[in-house]
Order: C-alpha cells, then sequence, then structure tokens
C-alpha cells in the first residue's frame, strides 16, 4: 500500500456541493469516518460529542430541508437537483457529560469535523461541514435526547463537482464559480499568514 500524503490528502478535502445521489452509504463506512473522530484528539480528553448517522434517502432529504449552502454563491442553487448529498454526520454535544458548550466544546467540534471529512475523502467521498441550520429543528427531526444538541452537520456524497484551490488576490478570499460551474477557493499565501517576530533578543 502507497503511504498517504497527507497534504495531498488535505488538498483533496474541499467542500463538496454537488454529489452523485446513485452512490449511498452503508451504516459500517459512516462509522468507521465516525471512528477516525473518536480516535482524534479531545480537549481535556473530556469526550463530549456524540454522533447521529443519517443515510435513509427519506431522513437524508429531510435534513438537507433544513439547511443552508454557500452563501456567497447566489445566482445558482447548491447542491442542485439532481446532486444531493445521500448521507449526513451529525456532530453533537452531549450535556450529559459536560453541560457546558465552551471553546473546548467547539474546539473538539472542528476536530471531530476534520478527522470525518478527511477519512471520507481519504476514502474516495466528499464531504461539506455546514453550519447554517436550526440545532432545535434537526434535533426533532431525528428525534433526539434532551442533552443532545446538534452542533455541526457534515453532508457526504460521492462527489460530482471540481473545486480547485488557488492564490488570493489582493486579501480577497471568497470562493466563487466560473460558467462552467467549476468551484475555485482562494487561499493566502504561507508568507501572508506567518507572522514573524520583530523582537531580536
Amino acid at each position: 500500500m502507497m503511504p498517504i500524503d497527507l497534504k495531498e490528502l488535505i488538498i483533496e478535502n474541499r467542500s463538496i456541493r454537488t454529489f452523485d445521489e446513485s452512490v449511498r452509504f452503508d451504516r459500517e463506512t459512516l462509522a468507521s469516518f465516525v471512528d477516525c473522530a473518536r480516535l482524534s484528539a479531545s480537549a481535556r480528553n473530556a469526550q463530549t460529542l456524540k454522533f447521529r448517522l443519517v443515510l435513509e434517502k427519506d431522513e437524508t432529504e429531510a435534513l438537507l430541508a433544513l439547511t443552508r449552502w454557500a452563501g456567497d454563491i447566489t445566482d445558482r442553487k447548491l447542491p442542485p437537483d439532481g446532486g444531493h448529498p445521500t448521507a449526513f454526520i451529525v456532530i453533537c454535544h452531549d450535556k450529559n457529560v459536560s453541560e457546558s458548550m465552551n471553546d473546548f466544546s467547539a474546539m473538539d467540534v472542528g476536530i471531530a469535523a476534520q478527522s470525518v471529512t478527511l477519512a471520507a475523502a481519504e476514502a474516495g467521498y466528499g464531504a461539506c461541514m455546514i453550519g447554517s441550520f436550526s440545532p432545535e429543528k434537526c434535533a426533532s427531526l431525528l428525534g433526539l435526547s434532551e442533552n443532545v444538541l446538534p452542533r455541526l452537520l457534515i453532508a457526504l456524497g460521492k462527489k460530482a463537482e471540481t473545486v480547485i484551490l488557488c492564490e488570493a488576490q489582493d486579501g480577497n478570499t471568497k470562493y466563487f464559480r466560473n460558467s462552467a460551474n467549476v468551484h475555485f477557493v482562494p487561499k493566502r499565501s504561507l508568507d501572508e499568514i506567518i507572522i514573524l517576530s520583530l523582537i531580536h533578543i
């Protein structure tokens, strides 16, 4: 087996918003992504997160209807009709483990989401983290107990679009799509984001 090139995997792990609806998931595949989150770092090792798997078509479509995607793109519908995700992993905070949902909890959500999406990318799937949804409506739809609060949704599926990283120009990091529906994601340069110390000892 060829060794995994982590940087290439990170580049591959883009937000995908168009999927091949003919490719669906089984529970074992989604659980394997969650297992990567389970084994990842956790603030104070508190492990406050729980994960709801959503893979049945009716439930997936109902959850999709509660979300909003790609706020900076207003000239087209995303995901498009016929290009919906075929599964979700809902990252939740379990208040029975920790009542507080502080910065440490938010860090855990980010770490878990990156682990899940990297695992999905390595398996050849696309993912999109979604924070624009109603936690209350999501919890009601999925029949979650009162102690479990949805914090982030991860949409999953076989990607059916092209996403390209490009250099940010004049500090503009707004993503965009061209007429061929190719999605471009401007990134700041490495020199721009590394802080150089002005203090000389």
